[in-house]
């Protein structure tokens, strides 16, 4: 199975020091987050976005992916940004409010398709939103 499914962490987030709602720990995997549930996971996603947002100014869906998947440690960031933009209709450099579901639910989707090469399930994408509005 692939590791962001298995590890029910869509996005994956890589062990930074930091304890997410509905992590599980310690977590069977070296590098990254395990979460108990896949809707935790994009919960996760959500928060860690709009935090990217509010401390760091990324309101775009270039800053947004360059920040995720940063050019130095990834060599297909230009691509990233292309399939998440294709995937959400949204413009690469168009401002995006990360609270706004409408926009958010179709990138965090396009998002998980690249970091797992699978379609992501709406039904959880839309249920890590609903936790993310829950417990910003």
């Amino acid at each position: 199975m692939i590791r962001g499914l298995r590890n029910n962490n869509p996005g994956n987030i890589r062990h930074d020091g930091v304890k997410w709602r509905g992590e599980v720990v310690p977590s069977q995997d070296k590098q990254f987050k395990q979460f108990e549930t896949m809707p935790w996971g994009y919960r996760a996603m959500f928060h860690l976005i709009n935090n990217y947002s509010r401390l760091h100014g990324c309101d775009t869906a270039r800053k947004i992916i360059s920040r995720w998947a940063p050019p130095q440690d990834n060599n297909h960031t230009e691509a990233y940004i292309t399939a998440v933009c294709n995937d959400a209709r949204v413009t690469s450099d168009g401002t995006i409010t990360t609270t706004n579901r409408d926009v958010m639910v179709p990138i965090i989707a396009a998002m998980a398709r690249v970091e797992n090469g699978t379609p992501a399930v709406m039904a959880d994408v839309n249920a890590g939103w609903e936790l993310f509005i829950k417990y910003k």
